[in-house]
């Protein structure tokens, strides 16, 4: 029993504030650097979802990027990415961006603390 206690506390997984919920009203964002990831937290219609600020087909920022349900474009080459899941929505990206789990609590965003390097 207490092996199986210590292995669920191990696969944890460590949330980090970022803002009250009331700086984010939908259709807004917010960028900042998280750990050593770039990050963007999105409300979408009241949800709210967390990516990385990163392009995977050359490397370019997203943050600048147009949301139309529930994807953002890039600015530079218009490549879509979902931001529930990451998937590539349209070419030329081909491989999905990284995605942080969210959780709002007593008024607060919470964003997955990044793996480490």
């Amino acid at each position: 029993m207490a092996s199986r206690m210590r292995e669920q506390c191990a696969n944890m997984t460590k949330m980090i504030p970022v803002a009250p919920v009331d700086v984010l009203p939908p259709g807004s964002r917010l960028h900042f650097e998280l750990e050593e990831e770039s990050v963007i937290v999105l409300n979408v219609d009241g949800n709210y979802y967390c990516i990385a600020d990163l392009c995977t087909h050359d490397g370019g920022p997203l943050e600048d990027g147009e949301v139309v349900d529930c994807q953002i474009e890039c600015p530079r080459h218009g490549a879509r990415f979902d931001v529930r899941t990451g998937k590539v929505t349209r070419l030329p990206a081909t491989d999905p961006i990284p995605v942080f789990a969210v959780k709002v609590e007593n008024g607060i965003i919470f964003v997955e603390e990044p793996d480490p390097w």
